[in-house]
């Protein structure tokens, strides 16, 4: 075929050299990568299915479950693979997401910070091992089923944008992407309400498009992150307290790296109001609890900074800052530091700005970057 230029259905506005490409699918056996599949599948390109093999059931401290790596989701992925006319492979990467993502996590939580994890798996994982996994194979891009978009401006950059379905949107997690890996990766869905992915994989007859939504840590399926600190790290912390911030004890607890700033259930203290954890002292086993207004700050620092039309941030500049995943983007000053940190001061109070979670910069729908939330 001759070269030519065509705008993909998907909504991507990059136009794409080639009447056909060659695209690599992570495929987690859910609805939304089924249906990314799908899409591109149709508009003819030549596509195979992967899925990523992370961790073994045993990792994440039970013998069976239902998680994005259990055999019931290797059987959903190929078989819409399969049932698409793609190639299928599962790709083994358990020792290389212990190491980036499980041991990153548990040594987080053992710091007093809290992590997300998904955030390492997209970057160490899906845009490092997959485009190696492309390459190998011969293809010329990655696609996934994140509700993202990528657009290129009128001077040669790629650019993240959220999702149009605000509700879905994945940003967030995927600040840490470079030039070369927007330039090479789709996001089918982007231009697509969750309604609407279910509906085309109804219509397409995936056996996956009612499956529900997975809403937990993938190695913590049963939401009982203490228990894989444990198992992980090997160390037994014992009995703390629980003391208010003049240091008085108000109760015990057993190991502080089962909490994380702003939880206020599970605490188990009666103190006749309700109370909230305000801060994690490691060194000391202690778990400081507060009245809700002493969560609220006006500044963070942020390290390990990605901006993702490339280049630093220079000069301080205005834009809006997530500080959780789907949380509410708040207008705030950046500052660059000479450590090359940077200081975010929000024009507002902000509640549970928490160590180890990631602050995204966004200019109304691009992502300007992000980085890791630190002490200081």
């Amino acid at each position: 075929f001759p070269p030519l230029c065509l705008k993909s259905k998907n909504g991507d506005n990059r136009l794409i050299e080639g009447l056909l490409m060659k695209i690599l699918v992570a495929m987690s056996g859910g609805v939304d990568s089924s249906v990314a599949a799908k899409i591109l599948k149709e508009e003819g390109n030549e596509c195979i299915g992967c899925t990523m093999k992370l961790y073994a059931n045993e990792d994440a401290g039970i013998p069976r479950a239902h998680t994005c790596c259990s055999l019931d989701d290797v059987f959903d992925a190929r078989s819409v693979a399969y049932s698409l006319g793609m190639p299928y492979y599962v790709f083994n990467f358990k020792d290389d997401f212990k190491e980036k993502v499980i041991d990153k996590f548990v040594k987080s939580y053992l710091a007093g910070a809290t992590p997300n994890p998904c955030i390492d798996c997209n970057r160490f994982m899906k845009f490092d091992k997959l485009f190696e996994r492309m390459e190998v194979l011969g293809c010329d891009h990655v696609a996934t089923g994140h509700y993202a978009r990528v657009e290129k401006d009128k001077k040669g950059k790629f650019l993240l944008k959220k999702a149009v379905d605000d509700t879905k949107d994945q940003s967030y997690v995927l600040y840490s992407l470079t030039q070369f890996q927007l330039e090479r990766t789709l996001f089918p869905l982007g231009s697509l309400t969750k309604n609407k992915v279910r509906e085309i994989a109804g219509d397409g007859g995936l056996v996956n498009a009612e499956k529900p939504d997975s809403q937990d840590i993938c190695f913590v399926p049963d939401g009982d992150i203490g228990k894989i600190i444990r198992l992980h790290s090997g160390l037994n912390v014992g009995e703390g307290k629980f003391v208010d911030k003049s240091g008085n004890v108000l109760g015990a607890h057993d190991g502080y790296f089962r909490y994380t700033i702003g939880q206020r259930k599970g605490l188990g203290v009666a103190a006749g109001k309700r109370i909230f954890v305000t801060k994690i002292i490691p060194e000391k086993n202690l778990v400081v609890l507060g009245d809700e207004d002493e969560l609220f700050s006006r500044e963070a620092f942020v390290a390990d900074v990605n901006r993702i039309a490339g280049g630093d941030f220079e000069k301080e500049f205005f834009c809006e800052v997530a500080t959780r995943y789907r949380g509410k983007v708040e207008k705030a000053k950046v500052v660059p530091q000479e450590s090359g940190k940077l200081k975010i001061i929000f024009d507002k109070p902000v509640r549970a700005v928490t160590a180890g979670q990631a602050a995204v910069l966004y200019d109304g729908e691009t992502v300007l970057g992000g980085g890791t939330i630190v002490s200081g």
